[in-house]
């Protein structure tokens, strides 16, 4: 048995089904080894596509999703993917290939450290050198992966090393429970929520898990304390719940954090350091309670007073059965800013002007989709009004980055997701400037028979970058691109290409293209006139209500 046969065999025990990537010839043993396994080979047509797809299959299973490259350029192409896992909390292993290490056959041509180059980005990087040490470096790889916080982890897989003899050793894979908060703090907590006048539960991305979204949601009903999450906590709790009170889709000022800064104890369950905090602790303010999986990371800005640490769900379920609902809770002032939220929210989101506003667009998008029906967002401007506009109401029914937040991976996500979820509909929205950074995917999701929209936002610029020149005083400069004919372009790999001319059009094409076969591109002509006095000029003027 070679290596590379041995590598295989281990990641069969692990439960893959599929790899992503792109072979070069330092693969070619490991590829000929994969021929008679029962993974799945998906060849994409560029590495990023390829690590995009891996992450969110983790995120979406909660098991590594495994992407393959070559050593050099290709190895390089991960190095985003690599990033967006880490940051954003995905299990991920990456293989990558290298020249021979006992002899040099090709002196430095397109050697790059790899390995090194991977170590500030991954939980977990290592060169395989011996044949014996392959089935145990994979298990190691894949605990370290879903380990809390997951991420990504990165094997190299030198050539001369793939093709040499191995012995067979396959290690089980054991189930590792993740421990629970002690008694002691779980009391301390139960007695800080009780005495509090105002207490306010946060979600984020931690809390983003099928247990915690069971666990929060009947938290929530028993106690009845209202809630928000941040752009990555979205749909942990259905957001249609008479608790919700938004999303913190602005990291400050926004019409929301009117009730944040009134709460005097803040419930902040899945915490991540990588989203923009939406509230600042300070001396004499709210007190925090930190719910998470491991303990916070204090700054001068965080610094709860009690951290419960051990598995989210486990925690919640614990402070439900111990919580008594308190008479002294008064939430009245929360919904008089819920109400206030969804005035200023619902602005717009009939109009019908064309090129279309983002707030149209958001409403007739969600009236479209189903309650589990998947929306993969790619990173822009637009991102803000779908966090602020859009309610979800299902966990992992909105997938957006809001952590390395990479333009280009809007695509590849929702290629994942409609392979996860066949009998979901899923729709990727990009910007015109994210879409065309991994455009050449279509080829790649049309070669794979999927049914899926692509629904571009096109303003024929950077637009987010826009909405910052224009908030920071600076010139209209440097910024604005012309594109491509979308329609033809998506025509051009068998797909079918659409472009409305008015907003009734944009609504009878997204209902016809949803509920197709195939892969359909929308080209939709978007207005960002309003970005500018809506969120940065007109929240400067929010006086919260009393």
């Amino acid at each position: 048995m070679k290596t590379s046969d041995l590598l295989v065999k281990a990641l069969e025990n692990e439960g893959v089904e599929y790899i992503f990537g792109i072979p070069g010839e330092e693969n070619l043993d490991f590829l000929d080894s994969l021929k008679h396994s029962s993974i799945r080979l998906i060849i994409t047509r560029h590495e990023q596509g390829a690590g995009f797809m891996a992450a969110n299959y983790g995120r979406l299973t909660g098991k590594p999703g495994v992407c393959l490259s070559t050593l050099g350029p290709g190895a390089t192409n991960l190095v985003t993917p690599a990033a967006y896992a880490q940051l954003g909390g995905m299990p991920m292993l990456i293989i990558t290939g290298q020249k021979p290490i006992k002899e040099s056959k090709q002196a430095l041509f397109q050697i790059v450290d790899v390995v090194n180059m991977m170590r500030p980005i991954t939980k977990f990087t290592k060169q395989v050198v011996h044949g014996s040490t392959i089935a145990a470096t994979v298990r190691e790889a894949f605990r370290i992966a879903v380990e809390e916080r997951p991420g990504a982890v990165h094997i190299e897989l030198p050539e001369d090393i793939a093709a040499e003899e191995a012995h067979q050793r396959i290690y089980t894979v054991e189930t590792i429970r993740r421990p629970d908060a002690d008694n002691r703090t779980i009391q301390h907590a139960l007695k800080m929520i009780e005495e509090a006048s105002m207490p306010l539960l946060l979600i984020g991305a931690g809390a983003n898990r099928k247990r915690a979204s069971a666990a929060l949601t009947k938290f929530v009903e028993h106690t009845g304390i209202p809630f928000f999450n941040t752009q990555l906590g979205k749909g942990v709790i259905d957001e249609r719940h008479d608790s919700y009170l938004g999303t913190a889709a602005l990291s400050e000022s926004d019409f929301l954090h009117c009730a944040i800064e009134r709460a005097d104890l803040i419930i902040n369950v899945g915490h991540d350091e990588v989203e923009k905090p939406p509230f600042f602790m300070k001396d004499g303010g709210a007190q925090v309670i930190h719910i998470n999986f491991h303990a916070a990371e204090i700054d001068p800005v965080y610094f709860p007073q009690l951290d419960v640490v051990g598995d989210i769900a486990t925690s919640i379920n614990r402070l439900r059965a111990g919580l008594e609902v308190q008479p002294h809770w008064d939430f009245s002032y929360y919904y008089r800013v819920k109400q206030e939220v969804n005035e200023r929210l619902s602005k717009y989101s009939d109009d019908e002007r064309f090129p279309i506003l983002p707030q149209s667009a958001v409403r007739i998008i969600r009236e479209a989709m189903g309650e589990e029906d998947i929306l993969a967002l790619d990173n822009g401007v637009y991102k803000i009004w779908f966090a602020r506009n859009y309610p979800s109401y299902y966990y992992n029914s909105l997938l957006l980055d809001n952590a390395l937040a990479t333009m280009g991976a809007g695509l590849p996500t929702a290629m994942m997701a409609k392979m996860l979820n066949p009998d979901q509909k899923v729709m990727a929205v990009c910007g015109d400037g994210g879409f065309m950074m991994n455009s050449q995917e279509m080829e790649t999701a049309v070669r794979l028979g999927l049914d899926l929209v692509v629904l571009i936002f096109n303003d024929n610029a950077y637009g987010m970058i826009k909405w910052k020149q224009e908030g920071m005083g600076f010139d209209d400069y440097g910024l604005n691109f012309n594109n491509p004919d979308f329609v033809k372009y998506a025509d051009s790999y068998g797909a079918f290409g659409h472009r409305p001319t008015s907003h009734a059009e944009f609504i009878k094409t997204l209902d016809y293209a949803l509920n197709a076969k195939g892969v359909h591109l929308i080209d939709l002509a978007v207005d960002y006139s309003l970005n500018y006095s809506i969120l940065s000029e007109g929240l400067k003027q929010k006086i919260c209500i009393l």
